[in-house]
């Protein structure tokens, strides 16, 4: 049975296609079409998951969509009434692209997939959420916790799930949501929202939470169980064009913060405060659905699942004894859950064997490598396998810059071995080149490590797996010899790697242990600011030319930047991108 999963029209429209329950491809529409955040139908990304599965349109038996857009009109359409007149700017600036396209999505999908004519069918924008992680866990039973800015009405759900079945049995409704709350600091603080939420928690720990007991009295009440209300009065994102208003600035003593300009202790403070808030209520929530389930596993997504900061706090510091977020966790990965939430719930399929890696994206052999590099009369080593871990762990020791570009291409926001730039965390002026010499993006970003899964313990005070980059955790004060990996409060968002799932990047990490006496490596994900992480080898070698990297490796295919010649282009590059 072929299934195929569809998100879009809002953030990271996505194409997923199971096989008999199992994920074949998945793949975000910005990967291929190099508009960061793409939203729109993801034509490239349906076409790119029917190809790698074999299967054309017509013999799909089913098309999932991970919302019900007739529903989230009716929330807006409310919205818009209930604070009328002051809403009219946003209805006029919405109705024209959900009149032209986003009430239409079964015509879309037939148009898109023709000659389709089997079923499409919708499930609420929560429960592919909750499909997404649960599905693909390896749990039999585990408790569910949804949390994001706003799906139809849900911004927030707790369920179990069982087998193939999953019950949501409770949800905080919009207005009320923690993820337009982050994302209104977000907004203030100077950054995009839908975007760049992540780079407030990379601010948070500069700062202090001198604002948290203000917020909490005056902005959000929470109660017991984790549900929560928030003040409207600071916020215009129910009626406005902007996350926040002239009551919000009051409050915090300011306008907001004008991009790209210097941030002061005070952007540091209301970062931390914010993210203490997150932190908080996410585990307020996990307590409460502990209590209601009793069970000690834990299953999470939606888009404040990314904040691994707060996800690191739930398996530390709540009852629960595993945890599992899905790596695709935002709305990209609705189009898994709704594939899965299609073939086992609806369907009554039993469940396939779980997720152990993301690698799900296109992949090029080396045919393709060779002769794409031959075009652009690029100099290359070809090498074995061996040669190729021994050169790029000596490489990344010496303090070189590598660009990795290894087999499928990764599947969520996490660079996690197979599009990632590699470098030596021992270096302390190494978080600095590659803010500002590689990357382009503002200096207080901190850099990732990929860390042996059966050293991680002895390097980071962690005793859990975190194959997906979803958990941050302390570095172990005895092995404080990472400082480019290690941020200003002593923390790390860490991958653990394994054999199994990444042998060629387990083993260069490995032979940089043998050479250094460090199992641990720099990752980041293979991309300049603004622009989605490369899937092509085209996309890898530009960024490799348009960035100081010092070496790149396409598969077997070995490249100093020394022995290239000038890359030729017509246009200034930086402006192909938008700043997020």
């Amino acid at each position: 049975m072929n299934v195929l999963g569809i998100s879009c029209f809002y953030h990271d429209s996505a194409a997923a296609l199971l096989r008999d329950g199992v994920v074949v491809a998945a793949c975000q529409e910005e990967r291929l079409s190099r508009k960061k955040h793409d939203s729109n139908f993801p034509s490239r990304a349906v076409k790119y998951v029917l190809k790698q599965a074999g299967v054309r349109a017509e013999q799909l038996d089913a098309v999932g969509f991970y919302d019900k857009p007739l529903l989230k009109f009716e929330r807006m359409l409310s919205t818009y009434i209930a604070t009328f007149p002051r809403s009219f700017g946003s209805f006029r600036k919405a109705m024209p692209v959900w009149i032209k396209e986003k009430l239409w999505v079964p015509s879309i999908i037939r148009r898109e997939l023709r000659p389709y004519r089997g079923p499409i069918l919708f499930a609420e924008h929560h429960m592919s959420h909750a499909a997404s992680c649960f599905l693909v866990s390896p749990f039999e039973e585990a408790a569910i916790l949804t949390v994001d800015g706003v799906g139809e009405w849900a911004t927030a759900s707790f369920g179990v799930g069982k087998g193939s079945d999953i019950t949501l049995f409770k949800e905080i409704r919009f207005p009320h949501s923690l993820g337009l709350l982050y994302s209104a600091f977000t907004y203030y603080l100077g950054f995009k929202v839908n975007s760049a939420e992540y780079k407030v928690m990379g601010l948070a720990p500069y700062g202090k939470p001198v604002h948290f007991d203000r917020i909490m009295s005056d902005m959000v009440h929470l109660n017991e169980d984790g549900s929560f209300k928030l003040n409207m009065k600071y916020f215009s994102y129910d009626h406005g064009l902007t996350m926040t208003n002239g009551a919000f600035s009051e409050f915090f003593g300011g306008p907001p913060r004008k991009p790209e300009t210097w941030m002061k202790e005070r952007e540091f403070d209301i970062a931390a405060s914010i993210q203490k808030v997150c932190e908080e209520v996410v585990l307020r929530m996990a307590r409460y659905i502990h209590r209601e389930t009793g069970l000690t596993r834990l299953c999470m997504a939606g888009g404040v699942a990314l904040n691994c900061v707060a996800n690191g706090r739930v398996i530390r510091e709540t009852p629960f004894k595993e945890l599992f977020v899905q790596p695709a966790a935002g709305d990209a990965g609705g189009s898994v859950g709704v594939a899965h939430y299609v073939y086992n719930t609806l369907g009554k399929q039993p469940r396939a064997p779980a997720w152990t890696h993301a690698y799900l994206g296109p992949e090029y052999d080396e045919s393709e490598i060779r002769e794409y590099l031959d075009g652009q009369g690029a100099r290359y080593r070809v090498v074995s396998d061996e040669e190729l871990v021994r050169e790029t762990a000596r490489l990344i020791a010496g303090r070189s810059v590598v660009g990795w570009f290894q087999g499928r291409m990764e599947f969520g926001p996490r660079a996690l071995g197979g599009r990632s730039i590699l470098a030596d965390p021992r270096d302390a002026k190494m978080r600095d080149t590659l803010n500002m010499k590689i990357k382009f993006r503002e200096g207080f970003r901190p850099f990732a490590p990929s860390v042996l899964a059966d050293k991680a313990s002895e390097w980071f005070e962690i005793d859990c797996d975190s194959p997906y980059m979803l958990l941050v955790a302390q570095v172990r004060d005895g092995k404080r010899c990472i400082p480019s990996v290690t941020h200003v409060d002593g923390s790390a968002r860490l991958q653990t790697v394994t054999r199994e799932t990444s042998p060629l990047y387990y083993d260069v990490i490995r032979e940089f242990e043998r050479l250094t006496g460090v199992p641990v490596i720099i990752n980041t994900s293979f991309n300049v600011r603004g622009e989605p992480i490369v899937c092509t080898p085209h996309d890898a070698y530009l960024c490799f030319m348009r960035t100081n990297m010092d070496h790149l490796v396409l598969g077997h295919h070995l490249l100093d930047k020394k022995d290239q010649p000038p890359l030729r282009e017509d246009v200034d590059w930086r402006t192909l991108f938008e700043l997020d």
